[in-house]
């Protein structure tokens, strides 16, 4: 079974280029993040026609999540239970389901935006209330992850540069701490090799040539349980998704499983 992740940063910018990639890598089970767009305007019927199944949290122009199967999609749940609110609404984050044999989250963390601004404090609480939603499931004996752009680099080894992030979010120690928290509800963290250089980053910048100098961070995350981790046969990061026109500023995040 293949499991992925992406933040696809606009799914009408990039589908046709979404739907040749689930064609050509045969993945089962796609995690989708900040889709952009209305439930009405998600290409549920173009990806039906490949074998897809979807479900989708979204509201309109920013953030969305969706999740996408081959092999099937049943007890849905649309947000973030008992997730904070960010200026009155709860932002379209998460969703989770069944997917076969196992049970996946795509998640989209907030950016926090800076150390001082109110979105990084309901960054943190939105983590806090991730790992309460998650622990039963995180526990238990069936497989379960939680997959998506988590916004935050778990250790310095995860940037290009640790002192080009001097000061700004996603490497805060209270960041850091929150993940940490996160993965003591009994997930780990699956590694993914890179399929060139030495580290498997899953986000470069558009501006100042971040791809082409490999300027990157590893912000897109796999938490996966104990039965998730044990499965794993194989883990990469997509890099070939990141070059060419048209491309995300994020690739895709691929697990093989023995399930």
């Amino acid at each position: 079974m293949r499991i992925a992740t992406w933040n696809v940063n606009s799914i009408t910018a990039r589908l046709p280029r979404l739907l040749a990639w689930l064609e050509n890598t045969g993945t089962d089970v796609l995690c989708i993040q900040e889709t952009k767009c209305s439930p009405e305007q998600f290409p549920t019927d173009q990806l039906k026609e490949l074998g897809y199944e979807s479900a989708v949290t979204a509201t309109g122009r920013w953030n969305g999540v969706a999740l996408v199967s081959r092999v099937g999609l049943t007890d849905v749940v649309s947000g973030l239970p008992g997730g904070p609110a960010y200026d009155g609404a709860q932002e379209p984050r998460a969703v989770s389901a069944t997917c076969g044999p196992l049970r996946a989250w795509s998640v989209y963390v907030p950016n926090g935006r800076e150390v001082d601004h109110p979105h990084y404090a309901y960054k943190l609480e939105w983590l806090a209330a991730l790992r309460t939603a998650v622990t039963e499931d995180a526990a238990g004996g069936r497989p379960f992850a939680v997959l998506g752009d988590f916004n935050v680099a778990p250790t310095d080894e995860d940037l290009w540069d640790p002192a080009a992030f001097v000061g700004q979010t996603h490497i805060t120690p209270a960041e850091r701490e929150a993940l940490a928290t996160l993965r003591e509800t009994g997930l780990s963290d699956v590694l993914p090799r890179a399929l060139k250089y030495d580290r498997p980053f899953t986000f470069w910048d558009y501006r100042a040539l971040g791809f082409p100098k490999n300027r990157g961070m590893r912000i897109d995350l796999v938490y996966g349980n104990a039965a998730f981790a044990g499965a794993v046969s194989d883990a990469y990061v997509d890099r070939e998704e990141r070059k060419g026109k048209g491309a995300s500023d994020h690739a895709p995040v691929v697990v093989d499983l023995d399930l």
